[in-house]
């Protein structure tokens, strides 16, 4: 089941659909940094390359993996041609 949120991005507020579980991860992840989660989506957002749903799922993804994203030029692309 996908819950919503809404979140100011860059001066526009966006909702954003993803599962209960990716919601879970990335306020457990926001806790970790000791950042609220609209800061850590506000960081995703602004290095993206995908759609922000999916740029959200991969990050949650690459952070279960242990790789994290400490690195702040971290990039979407970048992260699938690895990946490939």
């Amino acid at each position: 089941m996908l819950i919503k949120r809404s979140f100011s991005l860059a001066g526009h507020r966006t909702s954003i659909a993803l599962e209960a579980e990716f919601w879970a991860v990335l306020t457990n992840i926001a806790a970790r940094k000791t950042m609220p989660l609209a800061r850590l989506v506000a960081m995703i957002d602004a290095d993206r390359a995908t759609p922000l749903a999916s740029a959200l799922r991969v990050y949650v993804l690459t952070d279960l993996q242990g790789e994290g994203q400490e690195d702040p030029s971290f990039s979407e692309e970048k992260e699938a041609k690895r990946l490939l």
